[in-house]
Order: structure tokens, then C-alpha cells, then sequence
């Protein structure tokens, strides 16, 4: 197997464990509203987010930590979801979305 075909196996057992993370971890009245696939649709739109916010560019504090304004980021996956016919999500829908996914890779890298 090549190096690229390990890397994106790689890559999809991460983003399988960060579903699942993120699964358990939604309150149980959003659940219904994160399904699998709107899970993974949510995990590419905050990589996106990260990448063109310049959020990944910024300068690490003391404790090597970046500030992430969740807010903003829950307002762009609400816009781009609303705007792709994914569906209408409000950004306190989003917020434990967005607290959960940060945890898994705080926890994780």
C-alpha cells in the first residue's frame, strides 16, 4: 500500500473517531439533528473555516493554545449549511457541535 493510500485511511479512522466522539457527547435533544453524515459534512466545514479564518496562523499563547471564537465559527457552518440545502441550524445548535469537535482534537493532537 502507498504512503497516500495509508494517509487517507489514516485520515478517515480519525474522522470516524471524531464522529463518534462528537455522538456521544451532543446533548441528547440535538442528536437526532447530527446525524452521521451531517457529522462529517460539519467536521469538513470547520476545517474550511479554520483554514480561511487565519484562525490556524495565529500566534499561540503561553500554554501553546489558540483563542477560537466559537461563536464565528457556529455563524459560518450555520450560513454555508444554510446556503447548501443542508438545513437550518442555529448557532446555539451548533455551539456543543463545535465545543465537542474542538475537545476530540484538543484531546487528540
Amino acid at each position: 500500500m502507498s504512503s497516500l493510500e495509508e494517509e487517507l485511511l489514516a485520515d478517515a479512522a480519525e474522522d470516524a473517531r471524531a464522529v463518534a466522539y462528537i455522538q456521544e457527547h451532543l446533548p441528547e435533544e440535538l442528536k437526532e439533528k447530527f446525524p452521521e453524515d451531517v457529522i462529517y459534512y460539519f467536521l469538513d466545514l470547520a476545517v474550511e473555516y479554520y483554514a480561511e479564518s487565519g484562525v490556524l496562523d495565529a500566534e499561540p499563547d503561553k500554554n501553546g493554545f489558540v483563542d477560537i471564537n466559537i461563536d464565528a465559527v457556529c455563524e459560518y457552518l450555520a450560513a454555508k449549511a444554510k446556503k447548501e440545502g443542508i438545513g437550518d441550524y442555529t448557532t446555539a445548535e451548533l455551539t456543543p457541535f463545535v465545543e465537542a469537535q474542538l475537545d476530540f482534537d484538543e484531546e487528540n493532537f
